[in-house]
């Protein structure tokens, strides 16, 4: 019987070819985010739509279709985040007296910050308000261009016990740095970047004003070629449609000629005919400082030593791949205010190192520091018990310790849950331990065995 081939060179088998599995964060290094709305269906819908446009801004790597559950928690959140790659979180949920709360954190070890969402407006409001709104497309398939301003406030403002210190500023300033994968302006094309994240904080109105607020806004980035007159841009375009296999039997970008009876009459501008018509003359001339040169970076075609010669006569006059574009930014939402209440070290359950509103003295944070390290103590003891009941009972079953394949999946909670506001345990996961408890796992065990 002949062998079955099988191609050694192209299935390098499912743990890649060293036969380890590898992780998501060694596969793809680009941080990834989940937008998560707590409590689920009890933020309401301005607030779950708030969510969903968040997500779309996030994108490319983000869990754009993630569904919640009332039943989920933080730690299952966490626990996916590992294998998920997942290093960011952005929790919004509402409280009781309808405020809207959005927090930023990093996975696994934290810090935290706590913003309260003054102002928002969404997407659907925002392109409601243009007029000619740019409609979702290829903008979304690279991450957006994050620009922040006035993040660290100027050394010459005088210190007060209410403002923010120098260091949180710089954690502050690093933690929405590495919401988006760091950009080489070496070697990333222009073409990628389609979008940008402005982030901008306002100034104090005072020297003892410790608010730290800022406004966000997505914004889609639009070009046009400059130096060409509106006519000459719509046959430029009619020309490209035309040639594109794609818009067969499509005709909505060509211009209306039927009622000229010369393309002079529809180049030249002007009630009486008279006059070319300009960027100045047909009201869409552009700002200067908005125009930038854009060199070509597309790949071009071996050619030979008679065609290269041929190609330079031509090009002689003309300039080398450059060309001149009008950059126009697009508002694509959706638009926030944050103002920062709290940090904290951790994921959502670490000490507090900022507070807007309770101040501490240098004692106060000397015992705040001694109650931490007592409770990390206890942490540490109530792991090491836990592991050697688990290893007790093993030994008691005959099936020998296990050697520290659970020391790792410890680290990653504490014994104690932790539940998210407005997050309810898992009800059926109580009522099969209460089950379990009461033996009626073991009735509906032997009613299986016995068919």
């Amino acid at each position: 019987m002949a062998r079955r081939k099988v191609k050694k060179q192209t299935h390098l088998g499912a743990n890649g070819p060293s036969g380890k599995p590898t992780s998501a964060n060694a596969i793809n290094r680009s941080p990834k985010s989940m937008v998560i709305r707590v409590g689920a269906g009890e933020v309401g819908p301005s607030v779950s739509q708030l969510v969903k446009d968040v997500r779309s801004m996030m994108q490319p790597d983000t869990a754009a279709r993630l569904k919640e559950r009332k039943a989920n928690k933080l730690k299952d959140y966490l626990t996916m985040s590992g294998p998920l790659g997942v290093t960011h979180l952005m929790l919004f949920s509402r409280s009781e007296s309808g405020n809207t709360n959005m927090r930023l954190a990093i996975t696994p070890r934290g810090p935290t910050l706590h913003f309260q969402v003054e102002k928002y407006s969404l997407c659907k409001d925002v392109r409601r308000a243009l007029k000619h709104p740019k409609g979702g497309g290829k903008e979304y398939l690279t991450a957006p261009l994050l620009v922040m301003n006035n993040f660290i406030s100027p050394p010459t403002e005088s210190d007060s016990q209410n403002k923010i210190p120098k260091h949180l500023e710089s954690l502050t300033t690093t933690v929405f740095q590495s919401l988006f994968p760091p950009i080489n302006p070496q070697h990333t094309p222009l073409q990628s970047i389609r979008r940008v994240m402005l982030l901008n904080r306002e100034p104090a109105k005072d020297s003892d004003d410790g608010s730290y607020i800022l406004n966000l806004r997505h914004y889609a980035i639009t070009t046009k070629a400059t130096g060409l007159s509106k006519p000459l841009r719509r046959l430029n375009a009619a020309e490209k449609l035309l040639n594109s296999q794609k818009a067969k039997g499509k005709k909505g970008g060509l211009p209306n000629l039927g009622n000229l009876e010369d393309i002079a009459d529809y180049m030249v501008g002007g009630a009486d005919g008279s006059g070319y018509m300009t960027d100045a003359t047909s009201g869409s001339e552009a700002d200067t400082d908005a125009e930038v040169e854009v060199v070509e970076t597309r790949a071009k075609k071996l050619l030979s030593k008679r065609q290269k010669d041929r190609e330079d006569g031509k090009s002689k006059n003309s300039s080398s791949g450059v060309e001149k574009r009008a950059v126009k930014l697009v508002e694509l939402g959706p638009r926030l205010r944050l103002r920062m209440t709290k940090v904290e070290d951790g994921v959502c359950n670490g000490k507090i190192m900022w507070h807007e509103y309770i101040h501490k003295t240098k004692e106060e944070v000397k015992e705040m520091d001694k109650v931490w390290e007592k409770r990390r103590q206890e942490k540490e003891t109530r792991r090491r018990i836990q592991r050697e009941n688990v290893e007790k009972k093993r030994i008691a079953k005959g099936l020998g310790a296990k050697k520290g394949a659970e020391d790792e999946d410890e680290d990653e909670m504490d014994v104690d849950e932790w539940d998210s506001e407005g997050l309810e345990g898992d009800a059926e996961m109580e009522l099969n331990e209460e089950a379990d408890e009461r033996g009626e796992w073991e009735d509906q065990e032997e009613e299986i065995a016995g068919g």
